[in-house]
């Protein structure tokens, strides 16, 4: 049973409205904390990519912090469905009691932040956020806490006060502080996957600088003056780290609006600050997604650049003249990508393209069956079905292109790391994942295709061409698909790998393995 929070200081979030328009889209940052197990990784990251309709944008992983951070998007109640398969499958896979690192955490599935996108409102955020910290806290009974836009408690704004103490101090305070109380779940952390922390907050830049020194207290030092909590930079956060992998002292920082507090700021009260000790910004690295804008706002501060229109950006020009259609990289960058000389995006990314692209055509023709309100029940059954079928075709584009990715990255780190375990492990797990992408775009296209063929009587004669084309392409996916699986269970069984759950698998799609 769910504890009672405590009462909230700040004001309660509003009531929860169905959104008018068009689709409202989110993107969603979880941080889990492993940055070092490939598998592991792996794992987490495919279980949020996993729902049909969310897109994963960017993952992030470092090992001294000993954290991931992954950027999804999409549709609100997908991309809630991802976060929460991803931290069922951080808390399946991590144990805190194990985890050593440098970056401050609570949870093996650590923080999960919404951030409205385009039309989508902060108050629908928090809803999300809201909605998926009382569904962990009741399937996982992991302790929930509020944070951010969300938070419940005033102080709780603050991820840095939810998070004080850590694992180990939560564990000890959480039963009998009641300002620890969490908002949902039990008052006692999950033995081995700790507490979480869920919210809503604007677009948040994670800007890390490495000065030219292993000396920790310089960087400590150096963000205890920018923070805001201490009198720095407004909405700027700041912590000191030692990156052993590097021999260097990191200032890693989130600027939590930067419009408020430009990165140009920031660099130059970091660089300021440290030259008081001697030394300098080696480099600076931005951890995930940034704003174009953000960019263009330090472009325009050291290049004095006056009066400048961002209009005048050529891929933005490009793009604003381009038929929505192409609009933001959709079809025809996809297509120049498809064409160049590089491995991903590659057949099976394509396969998946041509499988969606027929269960999309299959559902229009459905659509003129009949009257718009009054279409019969095995036409709405079946557009539902090819609804979800297409979403999971799409989702299929990118997975299959990660999923190749995945099998060079850990292939090259098993060839440095001289045949180590865990190196082999991650690479046998990303070949697996190779051959089990393009079979599940083979099972969606030939369940959309068995589905097209049910129905042939409802499509009217003068959408038969239609209807005839949607097949071809389902076909055309099964068979790139199919053929894509094959050649990676070869990989498989030069492994040692057995393979026959794919050629059962095969088999049931009428292909030979």
């Amino acid at each position: 049973m769910s504890a009672p929070a405590p009462a909230p200081t700040g004001p309660a979030p509003p009531p929860s409205k169905k959104p008018a328009g068009g689709p409202r889209i989110f993107e969603c940052v979880p941080n889990f904390s492993n940055g070092r197990d490939a598998a592991v990784i792996r794992a987490i990251v495919d279980a949020a990519a996993s729902v049909p309709g969310v897109r994963v944008l960017d993952i992030e992983s470092n090992a001294d912090h000993n954290r991931s951070v992954l950027s999804l998007v999409g549709e609100g109640s997908a991309l809630s469905e991802g976060a929460f398969r991803a931290t069922k499958k951080a808390a399946e896979l991590i144990d805190l009691t194990q985890h050593h690192g440098e970056h401050p955490r609570m949870g093996a599935m650590d923080v999960v932040p919404f951030i409205p996108l385009g039309e989508a409102t902060m108050e629908e955020a928090v809803a999300l956020a809201a909605a998926l910290g009382e569904r962990i806290a009741r399937e996982l009974s992991i302790p929930v806490f509020l944070y951010g836009k969300a938070a419940r408690v005033a102080a709780r704004g603050d991820l840095a006060y939810v998070r004080q103490g850590e694992f180990e101090g939560l564990r000890q305070s959480i039963p009998s502080d009641p300002s620890r109380r969490p908002d949902f779940g039990p008052s006692a952390v999950h033995p081995t996957a700790g507490a979480i922390a869920v919210g809503a907050r604007p677009v948040l830049i994670a800007y890390n600088l490495y000065l030219n020194t292993p000396d920790v207290n310089i960087a400590k030092k150096v963000a205890r003056a920018i923070r805001a909590r201490d009198g720095g930079l407004a909405e700027v956060k700041a912590l000191g780290f030692e990156i052993k992998e590097r021999g260097k002292a990191q200032v890693s920082i989130n600027m939590t609006d930067y419009r408020r507090t430009p990165l140009q700021r920031v660099f130059e009260m970091v660089r300021s600050e440290a030259e008081r000790y001697g030394v300098s910004i080696e480099e600076t690295e931005v951890v995930g997604l940034v704003p174009d804008d953000a960019l263009l706002d330090a472009a325009e501060h050291y290049l004095r650049l006056n009066q400048f229109d961002r209009h005048n950006v050529l891929e933005r020009k490009l793009d604003a003249g381009q038929p929505n259609l192409l609009r933001d990289a959709s079809v025809a960058r996809y297509l120049e990508e498809l064409s160049l000389r590089k491995p991903t995006p590659g057949g099976g990314s394509a396969a998946a393209l041509v499988g969606a692209m027929g269960a999309a055509l299959g559902e229009m023709v459905l659509r003129y069956s009949g009257p718009a309100d009054k279409l019969v029940p095995q036409a709405l059954e079946s557009l539902a079905t090819l609804a979800e079928l297409r979403q999971t075709l799409t989702a299929g584009i990118d997975r299959d292109a990660q999923a190749y990715d995945e099998v060079r990255a850990t292939k090259k780190a098993l060839k440095e790391s001289g045949g180590a375990v865990d190196a082999k492990a991650a690479y046998h797990g990303a070949l697996d994942q190779a051959a089990r992408v393009p079979l599940s775009i083979a099972q969606a296209a030939h369940r959309a295709r068995e589905l097209l063929r049910s129905v042939r009587a409802l499509a009217k004669p003068i959408m038969i061409s239609d209807y005839t084309a949607a097949l071809a392409f389902l076909d055309a996916a099964i068979t790139g698909a199919t053929d894509n699986v094959k050649i990676n269970l070869v990989s498989l069984q030069e492994e040692g790998i057995p393979t026959e759950e794919f050629a059962t698998a095969l088999r049931q799609l009428g292909v030979s393995g």
